[in-house]
């Protein structure tokens, strides 16, 4: 039987199996439903990084994760063109230099305040009347979900990884007190030790092991349109504190040399009414929502013609903390990495390379995550971050 069985075939599934056979486990098997990998979430995120956070834990993710995406050997076409924050108030303004101090203490040079006008001339044509200033951090920028997934799984099929897709596991198999094998499609297959992997839906097959995993699915909405012009040069991701409303120059992960005509663009935000759900339907209505908050804060993008084939929907898997669940639980052989809040790819090396040294050493050495681990929510630890778009 294998040694790791992976549920879930995204870039976080992925990183843990490329993390797993780096370290020589070898005998790994990654499952999942769909007939090919990244179908879920991994193929509808928007390929942002950052560092910008305001937890310890968050930052040391994104810094550890943005050097491997840096250094790594295959190219995962990492771009730093920066996060631009904007602050409407002196309460936004103070909270970012607040956390831009703790994000240089911990080791993210560069990070800096922007006045008014500075944020003007980096972003020509943004509405400034309501900003009081921003946040900008340079090594922040954008990333390609399918390229990471690709890269990861090409290392660790090449070191031995299996990949099974086409197979839905409708139980994970337990007695007396810890895993032994899964329920599938294809009939049980045994083993003891599983990652679940699997996004917006894992807490359903965590509950068939007798764990509460406390992370909700909620559609989020992207629209892709064309501006009537060629957008500012090096445009930053730009993320408005008020609201959530941010915006950046779109890239189509699913085409290989994507250069198009500059004026592509990707705006968004969490609508306070999604209710949660499994829906992965564009609502229409969402334009007219999306849209006045852009035509108040890009008055550039007014009049850009929504390419409606690539606007999209996809899955945050939420916590009640919007921090992610990783390690390992009451039920020996089980670990979750889950719960990312839509900060999974940003955050894949760094969970793939914890879960792998918790699964084969029983703690990850090179960062303490524990603060991450389920039982935070029965201790009443929850974490807390401000700034989750």
């Amino acid at each position: 039987m294998p040694e790791v069985v992976i549920i879930g075939g995204g870039v976080v599934g992925a990183s843990v199996a490329y993390h797993l056979t780096e370290r020589g486990c070898l005998d790994v098997l990654m499952l999942d439903r769909e007939e090919m990998l990244g179908l879920g979430s991994t193929g509808k995120a928007t390929g942002g990084v950052r560092a910008q956070f305001e937890t310890d834990i968050n930052i040391k993710l994104s810094l550890y994760s943005m050097d491997f995406f840096r250094d790594w050997d295959f190219d995962c076409e990492y771009d730093p063109k920066g996060y631009l924050f904007l602050a409407t108030n002196n309460l936004h303004l103070e909270y970012l230099d607040r956390t831009g101090e703790r994000q240089r203490e911990l080791g993210y040079d560069g990070v800096h305040l922007l006045t008014q006008a500075e944020v003007a001339a980096m972003v020509p044509g943004v509405n400034c009347d309501d900003i009081v200033g921003g946040s900008f951090g340079p090594r922040d920028g954008f990333i390609n979900p399918l390229a990471i997934l690709e890269g990861f799984m090409v290392e660790a099929s090449m070191s031995g990884a299996k990949v099974k897709t086409g197979t839905l596991v409708r139980a994970i198999n337990v007695e007396n007190g810890r895993v032994t094998g899964l329920h599938t499609s294809d009939g049980t297959l045994e083993c003891d030790r599983v990652v679940l992997c699997s996004g917006a839906w894992a807490r359903h097959l965590a509950a068939t092991a007798g764990i509460d995993l406390p992370v909700e699915p909620q559609r989020r909405q992207i629209v892709w349109a064309k501006a009537a012009k060629a957008l500012p040069p090096d445009l930053p991701m730009v993320i408005d504190l008020k609201d959530g409303f941010h915006f950046r120059p779109a890239r189509d992960f699913h085409v290989a040399a994507d250069t198009g005509d500059g004026r592509d663009v990707l705006f968004a935000y969490a609508d306070p009414d999604e209710p949660p759900g499994f829906s992965t339907e564009f609502d229409d209505a969402f334009l007219d929502k999306v849209g006045e908050k852009a035509a108040h804060r890009a008055p550039f993008l007014n009049g850009a013609q929504i390419v409606y084939e690539k606007c999209r929907a996809g899955l945050y898997e939420n916590s009640p903390d919007h921090h992610a669940i990783l390690g390992g639980c009451e039920v020996e052989g089980l670990y979750f990495a889950n719960g990312f809040s839509g900060h999974g790819v940003m955050h894949s090396p760094a969970t793939g390379r914890a879960l792998a040294e918790i699964i084969l050493d029983g703690e990850s050495s090179f960062l303490d995550v524990s603060s991450l681990h389920i039982d935070r929510f029965a201790n009443g630890e929850l974490l807390h971050e401000t700034a989750f778009i």
